[in-house]
């Protein structure tokens, strides 16, 4: 069933905004008496009814309230190192679809895209349109947060997860080994093309983080963090 964020869901009818209204009527062809599943990221989903198509404007009665149940047990943020061109619209949404809880692009030594404070604000906004349109796609019961881009250091020092992971190039434990079932929040970190430096993965260690591998082969910067999120999902029982 299609689903909706919107910003909040009052008792009996709900007008959908202009945007959202041409893509239910002109996108999606959509008709009266239609259902379809509104969520405000509050843990519950609504399911709807059209009950009126005008002027571009749609109109829904709330039919049933009913808890989320795609959200995954273990809340994991995903720090990638800033890659270049359009790879993190990629791997935000993949991750997105697969349950990551919040994106943090970050810069590192070998980072090649540096944007300055204007592009950045223009790329976050287009990031978080990109997390919208994955969440809503696949039934997710939140949009992940894409956070502004910050350095290494700013975001291990804010890192409050369970458990950290660097997946590094250079070896490490198998994800198996690491990962405990009933773990509930996990930090992943990937490097940008070219992979951390050694301070990087120092800092990383000093900072609590386990260094991890992800096979024998060397994967690519918007391959390894759909690799490293499938992977912890799996083992905490959220592929199941």
């Amino acid at each position: 069933m299609q689903k909706l964020f919107v910003d909040f869901i009052p008792q009996g009818k709900v007008a959908l905004d202009e945007e959202q209204s041409r893509h239910i009527a002109k996108s999606l062809r959509m008709r009266v008496g239609d259902m379809l599943t509104l969520t405000c990221g509050d843990g519950d989903d609504y399911g709807c009814i059209i009950d009126e198509i005008n002027a571009g404007q749609v109109m829904l009665s709330v039919c049933y309230k009913q808890a989320n149940e795609s959200e995954p047990s273990v809340k994991v943020t995903l720090f990638q190192g800033v890659p270049k061109g359009d790879k993190m619209e990629d791997i935000i949404q993949k991750c997105t679809e697969l349950g990551i809880a919040s994106i943090k692009p970050v810069l590192t030594r070998r980072s090649v895209s540096r944007p300055d404070e204007k592009s950045a604000k223009k790329k976050n906004a287009r990031y978080q349109k990109i997390a919208l349109e994955a969440a809503q796609q696949s039934g997710r019961g939140i949009v992940p947060e894409i956070c502004e881009m910050e350095t290494l250091t700013e975001a291990v020092k804010k890192d409050k997860s369970e458990l950290k992971i660097l997946f590094y190039e250079g070896g490490g434990e198998p994800l198996s080994k690491i990962i405990d079932k009933d773990i509930k929040s996990v930090s992943i970190y990937i490097g940008p093309e070219g992979g951390f430096g050694e301070s990087e993965v120092e800092l990383i260690k000093n900072s609590g983080g386990t260094v991890a591998t992800l096979g024998k082969r060397i994967l690519r910067t918007q391959t390894a963090p759909i690799a490293a999120l499938t992977g912890v999902m799996l083992l905490t029982g959220n592929l199941e």
